[in-house]
């Protein structure tokens, strides 16, 4: 399963955990919109540690980088070793 398809399931799932099953595009605001709570932030932020071994200690957690697909997978390629 390639990044992009690995965060997409991942965003759907939290999604639908809190009763959303409306379209997702890639670009589409997940957190600023209101679509997941700060909650949720925190199981993306775990997520993207888990995952791709990116600390977001170092850095550093701007609510911007992880509210869409998108901005997600353009977080891990530009701090981690993932291809």
């Amino acid at each position: 399963m390639n990044l992009k398809s690995r965060v997409r399931d991942f965003i759907r799932g939290l999604l639908s955990a809190n009763g959303d099953t409306g379209d997702l595009a890639d670009h589409d605001s997940i957190l600023i919109s209101g679509r997941l709570q700060s909650i949720d932030a925190v199981e993306i932020v775990v997520f993207v540690e888990e995952s791709f071994g990116i600390d977001f200690a170092k850095v550093g957690f701007d609510r911007e980088r992880i509210d869409s697909v998108d901005a997600i997978c353009t977080l891990i390629e530009a701090t981690s070793q993932y291809h």
